[in-house]
């Protein structure tokens, strides 16, 4: 099955228990495995003179052979089944004909629609030569992933995440982006649950068991301002300099996280 919008663009926003019943979970386990193991196969595929398009391709093709539908295709109209986020872009990168080069990173993002639920993974890859800061960039954005995770549990408010995440890339010299958010997910692509990547002080609704939800820290060399391109999707940093993110895709559970999106 396709989600609702793949015909129409328009995505219908619906109330959705941020706490998923059993049979739900299980399916986003399904949709999560999917999920990873078309990253990972795109992932191979990045080097120098690969282009955006040709990566994009592949995702596509791997999301059918799995029986799913790739979430991003005309998700609010958006044109491609992958976001390819180049250096400066922070997200929502559309793939085009660019070739990547040595010394570039890229982030992929994979969502995949799998019996009726999404899964939505991303992490940033190393074309090539790439230098040493990029290089430390990459690595915290991941550590920053990994701190958010640990935290997790019930009872927890969620700018813990925040928190966590904020810490260790400022005390690493890094930037925390502010605009874009993790996102609940199940049925829908986006639910109603909004997780930032920086610790709000106001945040203090509670993490459930059962909730279901993502944590993609976008992290900056320099500001963590953005500014949007014309086509409507491609954000990108203000002064220009790079900028690096990890996503899984989480389910609560009685005494911390179970991570959906990996093999």
């Amino acid at each position: 099955p396709r989600p609702p919008y793949a015909d129409t663009g328009v995505p219908v926003r619906e109330p959705e228990n941020p706490v998923q019943p059993p049979e739900v979970i299980e399916r986003m386990r399904r949709a999560g495995k999917a999920a990873a193991e078309v990253l990972a196969l795109v992932g191979e595929a990045v080097r120098p003179g690969v282009t955006t398009d040709e990566l994009d391709a592949l995702c596509h093709e791997a999301c059918i052979e799995r029986g799913g539908y790739p979430s991003p295709l005309n998700y609010g109209g958006f044109p491609k089944s992958l976001c390819t986020s180049v250096n400066e872009v922070i997200c929502h990168g559309i793939p085009d004909s660019r070739a990547l080069l040595d010394g570039d990173i890229v982030n992929l993002d994979v969502t995949i629609y799998l019996d009726g639920v999404h899964g939505d993974t991303n992490a940033t890859f190393l074309v090539g030569d790439v230098d040493p800061e990029s290089r430390r960039l990459v690595e915290v954005t991941r550590e920053c992933l990994e701190r958010a995770i640990a935290v997790v549990r019930p009872g927890q408010p969620f700018n813990a995440i925040g928190r966590a995440i904020q810490e260790h890339a400022e005390g690493n010299g890094f930037g925390v982006v502010r605009s874009f958010v993790g996102h609940g997910i199940g049925r829908q692509f986006h639910t109603d649950l909004h997780v930032p990547h920086y610790y709000d002080p106001g945040l203090t609704r509670v993490i459930e068991e059962g909730m279901t939800f993502t944590i993609e820290p976008m992290i900056t060399v320099g500001a963590w301002d953005h500014d949007l391109w014309p086509d409507g999707w491609t954000a990108v940093t203000v002064d220009r300099k790079r900028t690096a993110q990890f996503e899984h895709t989480l389910v609560v559970t009685a005494d911390g996280a179970e991570v959906l999106t990996q093999v």
